[in-house]
């Protein structure tokens, strides 16, 4: 991943595109940011930094940047609310593609079918499983009620 976000730094620099090029700028040194602070604090050396590290590290720039182009807008300033949205594109491009409606569906149905959960009880294991295999690819605010919803019938 840390490679895929170099390749695409020097292309935005070579393209001289300086909204993506600053973006992924700030990518680069969060990530060297957050790899320092993970490394320097494990027993391992030369430890490898996961990608689901920079996935999180993402995310949160996503929300970052989403929060701060609200208060913008709020505000009347249209272009910094522009500019948060346009950051929101390029760090996107380096998750996983979110799951489909229809997909999110089928795997609740296989997860709930797998540890053959029947109650609301059950609720907690079935999130737990869906976050261990499908990490960053579907929202899992919105999956509370959408489980509730088919423990219940």
């Amino acid at each position: 991943m840390r490679n895929r976000i170099k390749a695409a730094l020097k292309e935005a620099v070579d393209g001289d595109d300086p909204t993506r090029t600053a973006t992924l700028r700030l990518i680069d040194a969060a990530l060297k940011d957050r790899e320092h602070d993970l490394l320097s604090n494990s027993d391992e050396e030369g430890g490898k930094f996961p990608d689901q590290h920079v996935f999180e590290l993402l995310s949160k720039m996503i929300a970052q940047r989403e929060e701060s182009a609200r208060a913008y807008e709020e505000a009347g300033r249209l272009e910094l609310a522009q500019r948060e949205v346009d950051e929101i594109a390029v760090i996107r491009e380096f998750l996983p593609k979110p799951l489909s409606e229809q997909e999110v569906m089928q795997a609740v149905d296989a997860a709930v079918a797998e540890l053959g959960a029947k109650d609301l009880r059950e609720m907690g294991s079935v999130i737990a499983l869906l976050k261990a295999r499908y990490p960053n690819r579907m929202d899992f605010s919105a999956l509370g009620p959408l489980l509730r919803k088919r423990l219940t019938a």
